[in-house]
């Protein structure tokens, strides 16, 4: 089976107030669209977990731990991490995390 981990930020640390985020995104709303997400992994047959981590010095070592405790096929990386342009430095230790801990 086909395991993807969706990485994202703790929707409860982001500022909806960021000017880069759609107008009226919401904590709930994001909860909703990774419950959405799920849902589309297991229909497709994926194992899928979620990590949430949190836009701090946290981050880089709660995604090696994510990526240490199982194998994954796939890393999602999602769009609140990838695309404010507040967050770029978050994306990099991100992405760097998940070259070190799953090559």
């Amino acid at each position: 089976m086909t395991r993807v981990l969706l990485l994202g930020l703790d929707p409860e640390t982001v500022d909806f107030s960021d000017p880069a985020l759609p107008p009226g995104m919401t904590a709930e709303k994001v909860h909703a669209g990774i419950a959405v997400a799920q849902r589309q992994f297991a229909e497709r047959g994926w194992e899928g977990d979620v990590g949430l981590i949190r836009p701090d010095e946290t981050a880089g070592p709660a995604v090696e731990r994510m990526l240490a405790s199982k194998s994954y096929d796939c890393v999602v990386i999602g769009a609140g991490v990838r695309l404010p342009p507040r967050c770029l430095a978050l994306f990099e230790v991100v992405i760097n995390s998940i070259r070190k801990a799953a090559p």
